[in-house]
C-alpha cells in the first residue's frame, strides 16, 4: 500500500488508524490538516529542517550555534563511526528517520557488533515509505550523527519541551519525561498549568507537577523564531540547568494519527492551522507563502 499515490495512500491510512474518513478538500481537525500538509505542502526547506544534521545550519543562521548540542561527527557508513575516539557517554542518531537512537551511558558496556548491525538497518530505511508518506523525509540523505550526551542534574532523564507553533506563534507545549523508565507526557500552557486535553491514555499521562524552567520565556521566543511562517511545526527544546538546547523540528507529530481527547479538541486545535492558499490545478505547494 505504501507505493500508492500520496492522496490515495493518505486517505486509506488515515481511515485505518483513526476510523475517520479524511476530507482533503475541506480539512478541519488537526490531524486532517497534517495529512493535507503531507500531500500538498512541499517547500524544499522542509527536507533540510527534518534532517537532524542539516537543520543545524538553519538553527545557526536563525538563533546562533550556542543553542546547538555538541556533535562528534557525521558518518555515511556504520564502519566509519570511531568508537575508540568517542567519550564514555554519547548518543548516536539516524539523521533521516524518527526514533532510531542509541544512547550510550558507558562505552565499556557497548556491544559494538550489535550497534553496527542496528546502524546498517537504520541507514537502509526511508522515513517517507517507513510510516505514512511524510513528504519532508523523502529525500533526506541517510547518515549517522554522534552527539554529546545531555543530562540535567535535577532529573533522571531529560525533559523534552515540545512547542506547538502555528504561523510563528507558539500556542502551547507538550512535555515528555522519564523516557527510559516510564515514558509519560502531557500538554501545558506556558505557566506549566495542565491543559484539558491529551492523546494518550491516563496511565501514560504525567500526573505529578512539572516545574516551570527558568528559561521558559527564552524557549518560547526561540521556538517562534525557528517556526518562522510555516503553517505548523513543533519545535523541540531542552533545558539543561537553565540553558536552552535545540532538539529537532517536527512537521507531522505521530504521523497525524493520534486524536486528541476529548474529541472536541481535534477541531479546536485544528483551527490554529491556517493552510496555505491552494490554487486550482496546483499539484503541490513548493514555496513558503
Amino acid at each position: 500500500m505504501r507505493w500508492l499515490p500520496p492522496k490515495i495512500y493518505t486517505k486509506i491510512s488515515y481511515q485505518y488508524y483513526t476510523g475517520k474518513k479524511l476530507n482533503l478538500s475541506n480539512p478541519e481537525e488537526f490531524n486532517e490538516k497534517i495529512q493535507w500538509l503531507k500531500v500538498y505542502y512541499h517547500p524544499k526547506i522542509l527536507t533540510q529542517l527534518v534532517d537532524k544534521y542539516a537543520v543545524r545550519e538553519y538553527v545557526k543562521e536563525k538563533i546562533g550555534d550556542e543553542y546547538l548540542n555538541k556533535i562528534y561527527g557525521v558518518y555515511n557508513k556504520p564502519k566509519d563511526v570511531p568508537f575508540d575516539e568517542l567519550p564514555n557517554k554519547f548518543i548516536i542518531k539516524a539523521t533521516h528517520t524518527s526514533s532510531h537512537n542509541l544512547i550510550v551511558t558507558d562505552k565499556n558496556n557497548l556491544n559494538k557488533s550489535n550497534a553496527l548491525k542496528s546502524f546498517k538497518k537504520w541507514l537502509g530505511k526511508n522515513q517517507y515509505y517507513r510510516i505514512g508518506q511524510e513528504w519532508a523525509y523523502k529525500n533526506v540523505p541517510p547518515r549517522l550523527i554522534v552527539e554529546k550526551f545531555l543530562k540535567d542534574k535535577e532529573e533522571r532523564s531529560l525533559i523534552d519541551y515540545k512547542f506547538y507553533c502555528f504561523k510563528g506563534t507558539a500556542k502551547f507545549l507538550e512535555v515528555h519525561m522519564d523516557r527510559a523508565d516510564n515514558h509519560k507526557r502531557a500538554f501545558y500552557d506556558f505557566e506549566l498549568n495542565l491543559l484539558p486535553f491529551r492523546y494518550v491514555s491516563l496511565e501514560k499521562s504525567i500526573s505529578k507537577k512539572v516545574e516551570k524552567p527558568s528559561n521558559m520565556d527564552e524557549m518560547i521566543k526561540i521556538s517562534e523564531i525557528l517556526a518562522g511562517d510555516f503553517p505548523f511545526v513543533r519545535v523541540d527544546l531542552y533545558s539543561i540547568e537553565g540553558k536552552t538546547i535545540f532538539g529537532e523540528m517536527t512537521f507531522y507529530p505521530s504521523d497525524g494519527r493520534k486524536d486528541y481527547i476529548p474529541e472536541e479538541y481535534n477541531k479546536i486545535i485544528g483551527d490554529y492551522i491556517e493552510l496555505p492558499i491552494f490554487k486550482v490545478g496546483q499539484k503541490e505547494i513548493t514555496e513558503i507563502n
